[in-house]
C-alpha cells in the first residue's frame, strides 16, 4: 500500500493536473494506494502525523510526497517515527533542489516509475530545527539572513507564477536574490557548533545549514554536503562587499564560490545560532519567521528514502 500526500496547488496549480496523469498509471496497474490532498499551509504535517500514527509495531509504510520542496518538509515534520517510513518523492514544484541533490528524476512520471520499481531504499539523514517553542524537520536546508529573505519573497512574488507558466520559474530566485542583496544589511552572528566550537562574525549576509548540496533553485552552496553522512554542512558568508557577493553568487551554481575570501564552511552534528538583528529564517524554503536565535541538530534515526 502506498500513501500519497499531494499538494494540488504546487507549480501554480499544475500539481492537480499532474496527479491525474499519475493516478491513471496507478489504476491501470492495479496498485493499492490511498490519497490525501493538502488544503492549506501546514496541512501536510497533520496528514503525515495521522497516517504514521497508525503504523503497526515492527512494520513500515510507504509514504510519498507529491509537491515541491516545501511539501517534503511538511511531510517529514509530521512523521511520528522516521525509521518506520519508506519515503518517496514526486516533484511537482518549481525549485526541486531535493531532486538535484538526491539525483532523483525531475519528471513526475519517471519519479513514479522509480517508486513503483520497488528498489531497495537508501538511508537519508533528517535534520531537526528548533525555533523557540516550535520545532520541525527539513530535508534540504535551513538558513538565516539573505537566503531566507529570498525564499520568503519567492514564495509570495507574482513573478514566480508568471515565470512558471513559461517554464522559467528557476530565474525568479536569481531576480529576487539580486533585489534582496541591494537592501540587505549584514548582521553580527555567533555560531556554537557541537557545544564546544564557537565562531563569531561581524558582517554576515547569511548562514545556511545544509543537509544537501543545493538550495534556492540550484545554488550549490555546500558542494561536499552528503545527505547520509550524519553531518550538517554550514556556510557563512561574511564581510564581503556587495559587488563581491554579486560576483560570487553566479559561481555558486557550480560550487566555485568557496574560493572567495569571506566564505566559511563548517561541518557539525549540532549548531546554535544567535543573530544580533532579527532576521528571516527558512526551512526548506518555507518561512520560520523573524528570529534572533534557533538551533539545528541531526535526528538520531535516518529515514529510508526511495532513490
Amino acid at each position: 500500500m502506498y500513501y500519497f500526500i499531494i499538494n494540488p496547488n504546487s507549480r501554480s496549480g499544475k500539481g492537480a493536473l499532474i496527479w491525474r496523469d499519475l493516478e491513471n498509471i496507478l489504476r491501470e496497474r492495479n496498485i493499492k494506494y490511498q490519497t490525501f490532498f493538502t488544503e492549506y499551509k501546514g496541512h501536510a504535517v497533520k496528514l503525515s502525523a495521522s497516517i504514521t500514527a497508525s503504523i503497526p509495531e515492527d512494520s513500515q509504510i510507504k509514504l510519498i510526497a507529491v509537491g515541491g520542496d516545501g511539501t517534503i518538509q511538511e511531510v517529514l515534520s509530521g512523521v511520528k517515527d522516521i525509521s518506520r517510513v519508506i519515503f518517496g518523492y514526486i516533484p511537482t514544484g518549481s525549485g526541486n533542489d531535493f531532486c538535484r541533490s538526491m539525483k532523483l528524476p525531475q519528471n513526475p512520471m519517471k519519479a513514479l516509475e522509480l517508486i513503483l520499481s520497488d528498489k531497495r531504499p537508501h538511508l537519508m539523514d533528517v535534520p531537526h530545527i528548533s525555533c523557540g517553542s516550535s520545532s520541525s524537520r527539513f530535508a534540504i536546508s535551513c538558513g538565516i539572513g539573505f537566503d531566507a529573505a529570498v525564499c520568503h519573497e519567492v514564495g509570495v512574488t507574482p513573478m514566480k507564477k508568471v515565470l512558471n507558466k513559461i517554464g522559467l520559474g528557476k530565474l525568479v530566485y536569481l531576480f529576487v536574490a539580486l533585489k534582496q542583496l541591494l537592501f540587505l544589511k549584514p548582521s553580527s552572528m555567533t555560531l556554537l557548533m557541537d557545544d564546544n566550537k564557537k565562531e563569531e562574525f561581524s558582517k554576515v549576509y547569511f548562514t545556511a545549514i545544509m543537509n544537501q548540496k543545493y538550495e534556492g533553485g540550484g545554488f550549490k552552496f555546500c558542494p561536499d554536503a552528503s545527505p547520509s553522512d550524519g553531518y550538517l554542512d554550514v556556510i557563512v558568508v561574511d564581510s564581503l562587499s556587495k559587488p563581491k557577493v554579486i560576483c560570487c553568487l553566479p559561481t555558486a551554481f557550480f560550487g566555485k564560490h568557496t574560493h572567495f575570501n569571506g566564505i566559511h564552511i563548517f561541518r557539525c552534528k549540532k549548531i546554535d545560532i544567535h543573530s544580533e538583528a532579527r532576521l528571516a529564517v527558512h526551512k526548506d524554503g518555507e518561512s520560520a519567521g523573524l528570529l534572533h536565535d534557533f538551533s539545528v541538530c541531526m535526528e538520531p534515526k535516518q529515514i529510508n528514502m526511495i532513490s
